[in-house]
């Protein structure tokens, strides 16, 4: 393939961001001195602090490269994974599930399981989370290593290499403290390098009217430029799928399993400085979120309209004879961004990534380091061994994660990927966490067989449908065939069988005491969060405000 190339200037830009950031982990390296430091980064942090890391930490791969070439695939309809698949479940989880989650004093999702079922259950989580983990970690890295391909004309394996190593060395430096650092540099790097696209985009194409006019005229069967008006009718959407899909399937399941008990993203409100901070996190996150429809899915707008006209010369990068959706991001970066301004670009696509995989390992070395190493291998481990297991485990999760990049490769898109691995572990896991939290009465053992039969469940389930053992128009209940669409009904039933299994045993199994269990479930914990503050300062009030935003945007562009 012909590399775009890059001017000295551009990598200039682009070896000052590197030497930056592990100049980053080298220095905060001196203030990380105990297992806190380096998995919870102290918990000092304020709740924008917090709440910025918390959503660079999800603007990985899967926001910048795979939401833009989801839209280029998709239409809008992509929006619902910013809207509806994400702004519910985080007001959710900061203002119902924070407090369970920040006052237990846990270090993990999996160690709140522990807490409210038992060992078992926390170390099934545990694995299952550390699996996940790493093949999302290798669509980072895949990610990285695309923009360097397309770009510079890297080879894939040392493009993947050249990224691998250096996420390794600042996160394996100083742990979380110096993944927040860099994300919240990322984060703003992101805004300032990309929003450009959208603006050079509409300017060259006319107007934001223009380009859905132009993208109506080609697609007159299918809607691409709409939100809800077409989803009654799965066959006149870019999705083809039925509302009922994206509310049960999107919404419901696949947003709440992932914004509530993803540790990669709930780590970053455990670092906050107390529950209130912890609280707002991802309350403040949640007004972010909703804003960066206008910078990836417009951009994959853009990109359709030109993909469209002969005369612009724009066409996807294809992968033995498949389109690449996801190479659609950086070849508007390529077209609009001259010299100087591309290394901006470059970098700050890099910084996404980086700030993703950073996540991801930060994530992965608490879990496997309590929540598997010490609860099963090493019981007796000192704080010092722990520090020593972190670093170690995150050199590992790295390498790992190269092994993982290889197979993210072979998909036409990330985001088919990425869903298909959410709706194997966290649908199932999100039925645990609500029922466990809001019922008493769940078992340890209900927890842990509901658990297990989700998730194998949801396997198969997309074992079938990869193999043709089961048709996807039985499990979307439509006779429409939609990877996507697949993707939302297979979460939805492993939510479905996991709940009614965890409910059946725990019937029959026995119960824990409820003195056991005050702090951790509705309705057995005193309730007086911010009583003392008016209603104007809690956070309930800024997830209403939120809420009410949300709800005007989806109006807005029915």
């Amino acid at each position: 393939m012909q590399a775009i190339g890059l001017a000295p200037v551009d990598w200039i830009i682009i070896g000052v961001y590197f030497a930056f950031v592990l100049g980053i982990g080298m220095y905060l390296r001196k203030f990380t001195s105990s297992k806190e430091d380096f998995f919870l980064a102290g918990r000092k942090n304020s709740s924008w602090v917090a709440g910025i890391a918390f959503l660079s930490a999800n603007l990985g791969a899967l926001e910048l490269l795979g939401m833009t070439g989801n839209t280029f695939k998709y239409g809008m309809y992509v929006a619902h994974f910013y809207w509806i698949g994400a702004i519910p479940a985080m007001l959710f989880l900061g203002v119902y599930m924070m407090p369970f989650y920040y006052s237990s004093k846990i270090n993990s999702i999996p160690g709140y399981l522990k807490l409210r079922f038992d060992e078992k259950t926390r170390v099934l989580n545990g694995i299952s989370f550390a699996i996940m983990t790493l093949l999302v970690s290798g669509i980072n890295l895949y990610a990285m290593a695309l923009v360097l391909h397309t770009f510079l004309g890297w080879n894939w394996d040392y493009s993947m290499w050249a990224s691998a190593i250096t996420v390794a060395l600042y996160v394996a430096l100083s742990g979380l403290m110096s993944a927040i650092f860099t994300e919240i540099i990322q984060f703003f790097l992101i805004w300032f390098g990309l929003f450009l696209v959208s603006i050079l985009g509409i300017i060259e194409i006319g107007s934001l009217k223009e380009i859905i006019t132009r993208i109506n005229e080609v697609s007159t069967q299918v809607s691409f430029t709409t939100l809800w008006s077409t989803s009654s009718d799965p066959t006149k959407n870019g999705m083809f799928i039925h509302w009922s899909g994206i509310v049960l399937g999107l919404g419901f399941v696949l947003s709440f399993g992932y914004w509530t008990t993803d540790f990669l993203v709930v780590q970053r409100a455990f670092s906050a400085k107390d529950l209130r901070a912890a609280r707002m996190t991802p309350i403040l996150a949640s007004f972010f979120k909703m804003a960066l429809p206008f910078i990836v899915i417009l951009a994959g707008l853009i990109a359709i309209v030109l993909s469209d006209d002969p005369r612009s010369g724009f066409a996807l990068l294809h992968d033995g004879g498949t389109v690449n959706y996801d190479s659609a991001l950086p070849l508007l970066i390529a077209r609009y961004y001259p010299s100087g301004l591309a290394g901006l670009g470059v970098t700050a696509l890099l910084a996404g990534f980086m700030a993703g995989q950073a996540g991801n390992i930060s994530a992965f070395n608490t879990v496997w380091t309590y929540d598997i190493y010490k609860s099963v291998l090493n019981r007796n481990a000192t704080d010092a061994h722990l520090l020593w297991m972190g670093r170690v485990s995150t050199i590992v999760g790295v390498v790992l994660s190269l092994v993982t990049a290889y197979w993210a490769k072979s998909f036409p898109s990330i985001m088919d990927y990425m869903q298909a691995i959410f709706s194997w572990v966290n649908a199932p896991l999100f039925a645990t966490m609500l029922l466990g939290m809001f019922l008493w009465w769940i078992t340890p053992n209900g927890a842990f067989w509901g658990l297990v039969t989700g998730m194998l469940s949801s396997f198969l389930m997309y074992m079938g449908v990869k193999f043709h053992w089961l048709a996807e128009s039985v499990m979307t209940m439509s006779g429409v065939q939609s990877d996507m669409a697949t993707n939302f009904w297979r979460a939805w039933w492993a939510w479905l069988i996991c709940a009614s299994v965890t409910i059946t045993v725990s019937t029959f199994t026995k119960k824990k005491p409820k003195e056991e269990l005050v702090g951790l479930v509705k309705g057995l914990t005193e309730e007086n969060l911010d009583r003392h503050l008016p209603f104007v300062r809690r956070p309930e009030f800024y997830a209403l405000i939120s809420l009410i935003v949300l709800i005007v945007l989806n109006i807005l562009f029915w």
